[in-house]
């Protein structure tokens, strides 16, 4: 009895603390085209992935879509952080830079260029060298999600004109 009265406080508690499951963000236009990605573009892929998850239609052609999503630049780099006095490499730096602006068809800007920068930092051996580039394609994968999900939480906030 005594667990039961404890485990309905606990579900009152969070119930009453507004915690919430994030949700898919509701996109307020019904088109959308891509453009401006490299043909291999994972970006591009997983941004097709989660538009498929809402209602909104994907259209080829930018000139009929009602929003216009243009990627400016896409660039993923690696740079040495730390090295040994002998120059084996410690740490990496990963970093991912993707310029955009979403638009209308008829080329009035709904959000104007938007810098995305991510970079995450990555211990380095040599005796581990392939279980790194794994590692290193992994943080890549996350640093891809994540670039993601912010690019359609402001897909989310675009309003059209009237």
């Amino acid at each position: 009895m005594m667990d039961r009265r404890l485990a309905l406080i606990g579900l009152a508690a969070l119930a009453g603390c507004g915690f919430e499951l994030r949700r898919e963000p509701e996109l307020r236009f019904q088109t959308l085209a891509l453009t401006g990605f490299p043909p291999d573009s994972p970006l591009a892929a997983g941004l097709k992935r989660q538009i498929k998850r809402t209602p909104v239609q994907l259209l080829d052609d930018p000139a009929r879509a009602q929003v216009v999503l243009e990627a400016l630049h896409e660039f993923r780099d690696r740079t040495v952080v730390a090295s040994t006095s002998v120059g084996q490499v410690r740490e990496w730096q990963l970093r991912l830079q993707f310029d955009y602006l979403i638009r209308t068809a008829a080329g009035e800007l709904l959000v104007p260029k938007v810098e995305l920068r991510l970079s995450r930092d990555m211990n380095y051996t040599e005796s581990t060298a392939l279980a790194k580039e794994q590692e290193a394609a992994n943080l890549y994968g996350a640093m891809h999600s994540d670039a993601i999900a912010q690019v359609m939480r402001r897909l989310a906030a675009v309003k059209l004109p009237s």
